[in-house]
């Protein structure tokens, strides 16, 4: 095996070692603001505090509203509370829509994925009164029910057409011959299949709680409980019209991020395979 030259590797490692850097930036300016004393940003190029505290994060996690009432536990409550939601009932609607559109023939099939394809081309803003509106005639404006079903509903088309993909990739003939020996429709949906789909669910799931986590528009407009806002809207509070408190903004910018990148760690050896499996159909 011939080996690459020794100059090469150094400028291969040199280059990525410069684009990690690049991509780190950033978030190193980001944990700066949140450990500086100070809100204003700084204009030096250094994205090292000079000076460390941790008064933005204390300010952050140990809020409380005029009631007296603990505001961030309550808050992170309520986001955990929407992005679990949503990824359960999203992922369980998509996987069995997307299971019949795979496997079964019946009128309208391909005129309904396109439907649902469609509804991916118009932006949540577009789509912000006329939910409002069903959600107060529904009696489900203000509260995380009624979150939780827009944002189930939002993410459906996508997780539909991303698990549609990845059934389409696993043989027929692993059904059929659990048929064979005996198995029921739902024992081969639920015993056969679900379990060879693992990385697109888990990949799947990651979407619908990331949507769910991040998501910052709609929440605004349809919660009016500052103790059941999530995370993001929380954040709003800390950019005012005159005036911009960085640091705390920072600080509870990485407290937010903290249970994405934790998903991301635990869900990574799914996300190559899930990502990529549903991309081609044989």
């Amino acid at each position: 095996m011939k080996h690459r030259p020794l100059y090469l590797s150094a400028l291969i490692h040199a280059g990525l070692s410069l684009a990690c850097a690049a991509v780190l930036y950033p978030v190193l300016w980001v944990v700066k603001l949140s450990l500086s004393p100070t809100e204003a940003l700084s204009l030096s190029v250094n994205p090292f505090p000079e000076t460390v505290t941790l008064d933005h994060f204390r300010t952050v996690l140990l809020a409380s509203d005029s009631a007296g009432r603990w505001l961030f536990g309550r808050q992170l409550l309520a986001s955990v509370a929407v992005s679990g939601a949503t990824t359960l009932v999203g992922l369980s609607l998509a996987v069995t829509a997307a299971y019949a559109l795979s496997r079964y023939r019946f009128p309208g099939k391909e005129g309904g994925m396109q439907v649902l394809l469609l509804t991916q081309m118009f932006p949540a803003t577009l789509m912000t009164v006329p939910l409002y509106s069903l959600l107060e005639k529904l009696h489900l404006l203000g509260s995380l029910g009624g979150l939780v079903l827009v944002y189930s509903t939002a993410s459906l088309p996508f997780c539909v057409w991303m698990l549609k993909g990845y059934f389409d990739t696993v043989p027929r003939e692993l059904e059929e011959a659990a048929v064979m020996d005996g198995a029921s429709p739902g024992q081969v949906f639920w015993k056969v299949v679900l379990p060879l789909a693992r990385p697109a669910l888990a990949v799947t799931a990651l979407f619908s709680f990331m949507t769910a986590w991040n998501e910052f528009i709609l929440a605004a407009t349809l919660l009016d409980d500052q103790a059941s806002f999530t995370l993001p809207v929380a954040l709003q509070r800390f950019v005012g019209e005159y005036k911009t408190e960085w640091g705390k903004f920072a600080a509870g910018a990485l407290i937010v991020s903290a249970p994405v990148m934790g998903l991301f760690y635990a869900l990574q050896k799914h996300l190559v395979g899930g990502l990529t499996a549903g991309g081609v159909k044989g």
